[in-house]
């Protein structure tokens, strides 16, 4: 039985890719979004062979505000149920000696795009007094992030407008649910400049599907902001008592480490 339909960027691979595979289990129909035609339209063969759902493909590069407009324009007559704002990427290294260029697309696709695509879907799901956004966030939400400053920035707004659109829409019916991982086996890390090795060396990482799941779970279940992981549950709730300037010297630390 069809649910509706699931309007999911980022999707042509890792955690989109993967929310989307289960929202096509759970009997939604899909539009996906993503800059990369051949694996976008890869993804929608293999889910509707799999699943029987309708798959649209968008593809468009939302780190670019002309593509953005464009895709915000095709997709604002679309009845949309579920968003999933997945897309987004970071840089790593010093806002000094960041490429300017990739540094505002990076802001733009992590905010400028999610936003967008927010106001977009918000009166068809208000006026239908049902709807459920998912923002996939991060743990850099809470606290900054020396030698990666505008990413952990951009997801700290991200955190930040998603509670504050929650409490605006109470009552409506339309529930926004905000997701804060910590590292996560994907293509992420090779795009922000760290090796995934470096990153991930001598720790157990959930890998896309494991953050996925748990992302759909806490979006159906209603839930304001969740977190992924028990440590990172911890720290998040550890750090609140430390003062910020040690926290963001232990994370220049931390990125320090990664980057070697």
């Amino acid at each position: 039985m069809r649910q509706g339909t699931a309007l999911v960027t980022g999707a042509s691979s890792g955690i989109g890719a993967e929310i989307a595979e289960i929202l096509a289990g759970r009997g939604y129909d899909l539009i996906v979004t993503a800059r990369r035609k051949d694996r976008l339209e890869e993804l929608a063969r293999s889910i509707t062979n799999t699943h029987g759902v309708t798959v649209r493909t968008v593809v468009g590069d939302l780190s670019d505000s002309s593509s953005l407009g464009n895709t915000v324009s095709e997709l604002t007559s679309e009845r949309v149920d579920i968003l999933v704002n997945n897309a987004g990427f970071g840089l790593h290294g010093r806002v000094a000696e960041a490429d300017p260029e990739r540094l505002s697309a990076m802001i733009e696709l992590n905010v400028n795009a999610l936003t967008r695509l927010t106001r977009a879907v918000l009166p068809g799901m208000i006026e239908r007094r049902q709807g459920r956004i998912l923002q996939i966030a991060s743990v850099a939400a809470f606290q900054p992030g020396p030698l990666m400053a505008a990413y952990y920035a951009s997801k700290a707004y991200v955190l930040s407008f998603s509670e504050a659109l929650a409490v605006e829409l109470e009552g409506s019916g339309v529930v926004v649910t905000t997701i804060c991982p910590g590292p996560t086996v994907t293509e992420f890390h090779e795009v922000a400049g760290n090796t995934a090795a470096a990153y991930f060396s001598g720790k157990k990482i959930p890998n896309g599907r494991d953050l996925a799941a748990y992302s759909v779970e806490r979006l159906f279940r209603a839930s304001h902001v969740a977190i992924h992981g028990a440590r990172y549950k911890f720290l998040v709730f550890v750090q609140r008592f430390l003062p910020r300037r040690f926290v963001a010297r232990i994370v220049l630390s931390l990125q320090k480490s990664r980057g070697r």
